[in-house]
């Protein structure tokens, strides 16, 4: 088993982090997420949104790992759990995947709080536990798949930053045709 952890600022107020993080998918970095569908989505009685989706993902795993595994099938699914709390301020998001699991188990967990010191500022905490079975050289392809993991997390941030830039393209448009309308 092998854990990886990371920790990220964003720049942005954590409405805008969270909205983006909902929106992240499909996006020109991490092109590998090629299907998002929504199992389910509840606001419970205290006012947080719940929802679960099933990602559909191309693994881009090294052609090592996909012979000493004896799988070249690459398309895999990933279950998401996710809760807001819009009181609280926090997103937690869950995830693994659920084929393979057999031979890979990767579970992620990632959450969005706003910056203790600056409400500008939104802190991401990411968790992996990864685990290979069945085979031999497991640690060294833990450790492959948790480099594989840290470079997709980068990917993964400059998503979320092309997202907001994309929500505040939205913002302008809209701003821009209301205030059209009204001078009409």
């Amino acid at each position: 088993m092998k854990i990886w952890t990371s920790e990220h600022i964003f720049n942005h107020p954590w409405e805008t982090v969270t909205q983006a993080a909902m929106q992240k998918y499909p996006n020109p970095m991490n092109p590998s997420v090629f299907g998002v569908d929504v199992l389910a989505r509840a606001v419970d009685k205290h006012g947080r949104l719940h929802s679960k989706r099933l990602l559909s993902t191309e693994w881009g795993l090294p052609s090592i790992v996909k012979s000493i595994i004896g799988n070249t099938r690459t398309c895999t699914y990933i279950q998401e759990q996710s809760l807001v709390d819009p009181k609280k301020k926090t997103f937690e998001l869950q995830s693994s995947n659920i084929t393979f699991t057999n031979l890979v188990s990767v579970d992620e967990r990632l959450t969005y709080t706003p910056h203790p010191e600056d409400p500008e500022k939104t802190i991401l905490t990411q968790e992996a536990i990864i685990s290979v079975k069945g085979v031999s050289l497991s640690s060294y392809l833990e450790g492959v798949m948790a480099s594989t993991i840290s470079a997709n997390a980068g990917k993964g941030r400059e998503a979320m930053e092309w997202v907001i830039r994309r929500l505040n393209v939205e913002i302008e448009e809209l701003a821009a045709m209301a205030a059209a309308v009204t001078d009409n």
